[in-house]
C-alpha cells in the first residue's frame, strides 16, 4: 500500500532549541521519558492550539493544558506529569523561548509603586538555572535511619497547589456572617483536615527508601504508614530538607544596574533585583 506523504511536512514546525534536563532523567517512572542517546530533548514552539489551550482556566487550574502542552513541544516526554520539580521551570523556559523567542518583557514593581519593563534574556536564565540545581537525596535522621527523598512531580504539585486553592476559598466563605460559629468550625475543620492529608501524601511520595539497622524498605505503602505513623520531628526533618532543597533550585532574581530614571525617582543603590515568576496562567501570553 502507498502512503501518501504530506507535501507540506517540510514546512511544519522544526526543533528551535535542544535541552538537557537537570535531573538527568532520573525520577522518571518507566514509558514516561524518551531519552536520546545525546541526551539532548528536542523542543518546538507552540502551535495556535496550544495557545488555546492555556486559556482555558480550568485547564490550566487542574494542570491538564500545562501538561499537554509539554507533550506536543517536547515529544521525547511521554507523560508531563511525572516530571520532577527540579526540571519543571527549565521546560517551561524552553518553550517559551522556543515559541517567541530569547527575550521576554518583565515588569518591576518598586516600593513606592512604580513599574518599570525589563527584557530578560531566557537563555542566561536557563543557564543559571541549569548551573545551581542539585539533589541531596539522603536525610540522615539517627546513627540507624537515614530516609532518601525525590523531587516532587508535576501531578503532586498540581494537586497541592488546588487543595491549597480550595482551602483559601473556604476560608474566605467562613467569614459569611449568615454562618453559625459551629458551622464556620466544622467547615474549618474539614478544609483543615483535607490539606493535612494532602500535605502528608505528598512527603510520603517523595520518599523512595528508608535505611534502617532492620535493613531497607523501598515499599511505597510501608512508607506512607511510616510518615503517618512517626514522632513529628522525623517528619518536620524530611519537610525542612524537601522545603530547603525546593528553595535552592528555585529561579533565582535578576540583578540589574539601577537605571537614571529610577534614580530620579529616589531609588537608591546601583543594582536592584528583579523576581522572576512564571506563571503558566500569563508565561506563555503571546508578547509578554
Amino acid at each position: 500500500m502507498v502512503q501518501n506523504t504530506n507535501p507540506l511536512v517540510s514546512f511544519m514546525r522544526q526543533p528551535k532549541v535542544y535541552i538537557s534536563l537537570p535531573s538527568q532523567g532520573q525520577y522518571y517512572p518507566k514509558g514516561s521519558l524518551e531519552m536520546p542517546e545525546n541526551n539532548q530533548l528536542a523542543v518546538y514552539s507552540m502551535t495556535a492550539k496550544d495557545e488555546l489551550m492555556l486559556n482555558v482556566p480550568d485547564a490550566l487550574m487542574n494542570g491538564q493544558a500545562v501538561v499537554d502542552v509539554i507533550q506536543h513541544c517536547i515529544p521525547s516526554i511521554k507523560n508531563a506529569w511525572e516530571i520532577p520539580s527540579i526540571d519543571l521551570d527549565l521546560i517551561l523556559l524552553s518553550i517559551r523561548l522556543a515559541t517567541y523567542g530569547e527575550m521576554m518583557k518583565t515588569n518591576v514593581t518598586l516600593k513606592d509603586g512604580s513599574e518599570y519593563e525589563y527584557q530578560v534574556d531566557l537563555r542566561i536564565v536557563m543557564d543559571s538555572l541549569f548551573a545551581s540545581i542539585s539533589w541531596e537525596p539522603a536525610i540522615p535522621i539517627n546513627p540507624d535511619m537515614t530516609i532518601f527523598v525525590r523531587p516532587v512531580n508535576y501531578k503532586q504539585m498540581t494537586k497541592t497547589a488546588i487543595q491549597t486553592f480550595e482551602t483559601q476559598k473556604i476560608m474566605q466563605a467562613v467569614n459569611n456572617e449568615q454562618l453559625s460559629e459551629d458551622q464556620k468550625n466544622t467547615i474549618f475543620k474539614e478544609s483543615f483536615q483535607k490539606l493535612t492529608e494532602v500535605t502528608i501524601d505528598v512527603i510520603a511520595k517523595s520518599i523512595f527508601r528508608i535505611e534502617t539497622s532492620n535493613g531497607t524498605v523501598d515499599d511505597s505503602e510501608f512508607i506512607k504508614e511510616f510518615i503517618e505513623n512517626s514522632d513529628k520531628e522525623i517528619f518536620n526533618r524530611v519537610q525542612k530538607h524537601l522545603e530547603d532543597l525546593k528553595n535552592q533550585n528555585s529561579i533565582k532574581p535578576m540583578i540589574v544596574e539601577v537605571t537614571d530614571e529610577m534614580r530620579a525617582n529616589g531609588v537608591t543603590g546601583d543594582t536592584i533585583e528583579i523576581p522572576l515568576v512564571f506563571d503558566p496562567a500569563n508565561f506563555f501570553a503571546s508578547g509578554f
